[in-house]
C-alpha cells in the first residue's frame, strides 16, 4: 500500500455518531480492479445490530410525529446532496464494488431519480375516507408508520437498494438501520456524511456491517417491524422464516435467470448493443443480466457470428479506466465460481464459442478479478449453465423454433424475474408481454428495469413473498392501514345516549 493510497477504516454509524469499535473483528475490504487490499470492514455481532436498532427505535416517535412537510424537507435536501455529489459517490462504486465508473455515474443517477419519486410522497400517502357508513359515522384509512426497519443490501448495487429503500421507509415516518455488504461498502460511508450534513436527526438512520449474525438478530428484536432485502434466493428464503416465526414484515427480492427471445424480424444492431449492455454490463453481476438467449433458426447463424465480432472487441480493465467497456466481477471467489460454470458447460457438452477466462487486462490489473466476455452454443435448457444463476459475463444461448419454445422455456425456469424480447411484430410483442411468466418484460430492450415511478420486482423464486420496490408499493410496504370509525355528536343534542339495545346504527357498525 503506498503512501498516497488511502486506507479505508470503514465504521458503523448508530445514533448520530461514527463507532470505533476495536473489539470486533475485521474484514479486509478490496480492490476488484487490483487485488489490492484498500481497508477493513467491521464484522458486527448481536450486540452492535441491537445498538443500532435501539437507537433507531428511541429516534421512532419524534421522527413519526415530525410533520410530513418538515420529513419532505429532508428527502428534497437529500436530492439535493445527492446531486451535488454525484461523482464522489459513483467514484466510491467504482472503487470497492468495481462497477466501471460510465455505470457507476449511473447507478447515482437512478438514485437521484427515484428520490425524485419518494418526493411525491405526500400525494400517495393519502388515506381514505368513506362518509355516512351509518349516522353522523364514517370510516376512515389511514396509511400509518410502522417503526424500525431493517434493510440487507447486496454488493453489486449499493446505491441502488439504499434509494429503493431509506428514502421511503423515513420519508414516511420509520426509522431504519441498514447492513451494506462487506464487499462494497464505500457509498454508504459517503451516504451517511451527506445524511450527516443535511441535519438529518440522530437515529433516523443507522448503518452496522457484518454478516449473518447481524440479520439473524433482528427476527426476535422487539423493536424491529420489517425486514427487507436484495440478495439470493436462499438467503431471501431464510429470513421470510426467521421473521415469519415472529410476524415481521419483509420485502425479499431473491436470485434471476433472465431469458432474451430473439425473433427473426429482430432489429439486429439494436439487438447486439443490447446484448452487449445487458450481459458484459456490471461484469453479468446483476439481477436484470441477460443470461439465457432462446434465438430462432432463421436468425440463429447471424446473430452468432456478429454477437461474437462485437464480443471480441469488448475491452476488459480497471474499472476508472474510461477506456475500458467492463470491470472485474467483485471477489476472488466470484472469479473462480464464474470459471467453474464455464468448466461446467464445456462438461455438459455446450460449444465454449468465446472462452473468457484470463483476459488480456492493462499493466497493473494483473492480479485484478476478471472475467472476459464468454459465449455458449448448442445450450439446452436441461444443462447446468442454463439452470443456475452465474452472476458473471456468460451467455448461454438455444436455438428455439418460435415464440413459444421461448415462452415454454421461461414458464418452466423455477426463477422468474425478467425477460427481453426482440421483435418489430406486433402480434409477438403483445404475446410475449402477456405470458412471459416473469415479473419485469422488456421489448426491444436488454435491460428491462421498470422506472421509478413503477414496482420493480420479479415472480416465482425471484421474490420471496409478494412485496416489491419503488413506486407506491414501496410506500405500501413501508407503512400499515390503521382504520378509524368516527361518529360525531351535535353538542345541542346532549350527553346522553340512546341505549346500545335501540341504537341500530352502533349495532351494525360493531358486528362482526
Amino acid at each position: 500500500m503506498s503512501a498516497t493510497t488511502p486506507y479505508y477504516k470503514i465504521r458503523d454509524f448508530i445514533n448520530g455518531e461514527w463507532i470505533e469499535n476495536n473489539t470486533l473483528e475485521t474484514a479486509p475490504l478490496y480492490n476488484p480492479s487490483t487485488g489490492a487490499v484498500l481497508g477493513e470492514v467491521p464484522l458486527g455481532n448481536e450486540e452492535s445490530s441491537r445498538a443500532a436498532t435501539a437507537a433507531a427505535a428511541q429516534a421512532y416517535p419524534a421522527w413519526r410525529d415530525t410533520p410530513l412537510p418538515k420529513r419532505m424537507d429532508y428527502i428534497f435536501a437529500m436530492h439535493s446532496a445527492m446531486v451535488e455529489r454525484k461523482e464522489s459517490l459513483a467514484q466510491a462504486i467504482a472503487i470497492d464494488q468495481a462497477k466501471h465508473i460510465a455505470e457507476a455515474r449511473g447507478e447515482v443517477q437512478r438514485v437521484i431519480e427515484i428520490i425524485q419519486m419518494a418526493c411525491t410522497i405526500p400525494a400517495l400517502i393519502q388515506g381514505e375516507t368513506v362518509p355516512s357508513i351509518a349516522n353522523n359515522i364514517s370510516g376512515r384509512i389511514i396509511k400509518a408508520p410502522m417503526g424500525v426497519f431493517c434493510g440487507v443490501a447486496p454488493f453489486n448495487f449499493p446505491a441502488l437498494v439504499f434509494g429503493w429503500f431509506i428514502p421511503f421507509a423515513i420519508g414516511v415516518g420509520n426509522t431504519f438501520v441498514y447492513k451494506p455488504s462487506t464487499e462494497s461498502p464505500l457509498f454508504m460511508q459517503g451516504i451517511m456524511e451527506l445524511l450527516t450534513s443535511i441535519g438529518l436527526p440522530q437515529g433516523v438512520v443507522n448503518i452496522v456491517h457484518g454478516d449473518r449474525e447481524v440479520v439473524e438478530a433482528w427476527y426476535d428484536d422487539e423493536n424491529v417491524a420489517g425486514v427487507c432485502l436484495v440478495g439470493s434466493t436462499p438467503t431471501a428464503k431464510a429470513i421470510a422464516q426467521g421473521c415469519g416465526r415472529n410476524g415481521k414484515k419483509t420485502m425479499l427480492l431473491g436470485g434471476a435467470k433472465n431469458f432474451l427471445a430473439v425473433m427473426d424480424d429482430a432489429p439486429m444492431d439494436l439487438l447486439i448493443e443490447n446484448v452487449l449492455m445487458s450481459g458484459y454490463g456490471s461484469a453479468g453481476q446483476r439481477c436484470l443480466a441477460v443470461s439465457n438467449i432462446a434465438c430462432v433458426p432463421e436468425i440463429h447463424d447471424e446473430f452468432v457470428t456478429r454477437l461474437l465480432a462485437a464480443s471480441e472487441n469488448v475491452t476488459v480493465g480497471d474499472a476508472m479506466d474510461p477506456d475500458v467497456f467492463m470491470g472485474p466481477v467483485i471477489s476472488k471467489a466470484a472469479k473462480e465460481r464464474i470459471e467453474k460454470y464455464i468448466q461446467i458447460g464445456l462438461d455438459e457438452g455446450a460449444t465454449l464459442l468465446l472462452d473468457g477466462r484470463n483476459p488480456t487486462v492493462s499493466a497493473g490489473n494483473q492480479d485484478g478479478y476478471y472475467v472476459g466476455p464468454t459465449i455458449f452454443t448448442d445450450v439446452t435448457p436441461c444443462m447446468q449453465i442454463a439452470k443456475e444463476e452465474i452472476f458473471g459475463p456468460v451467455l448461454s444461448i438455444m436455438k428455439v423454433g418460435c415464440i413459444d419454445g421461448a415462452l415454454r422455456m421461461i414458464k418452466n425456469h423455477p426463477m422468474g424475474n425478467g425477460a427481453c424480447i426482440f421483435t418489430q411484430n406486433a402480434y409477438n410483442i403483445e404475446k410475449f408481454i402477456n405470458e412471459a411468466d416473469v415479473g419485469m418484460v422488456g421489448v426491444n430492450v436488454g435491460i428491462c428495469a421498470p422506472h421509478p415511478y413503477m414496482p420493480f420486482g420479479g415472480i416465482k423464486d425471484s421474490l420471496v413473498g409478494n412485496n416489491k420496490v419503488q413506486g407506491k408499493e414501496g410506500i405500501n410496504f413501508f407503512t400499515q392501514n390503521k382504520v378509524a370509525t368516527v361518529r360525531v355528536v351535535d353538542p345541542k343534542e346532549g350527553q346522553v345516549a340512546a341505549p346500545a339495545s335501540t341504537n341500530s346504527d352502533v349495532r351494525s357498525c360493531v358486528a362482526s
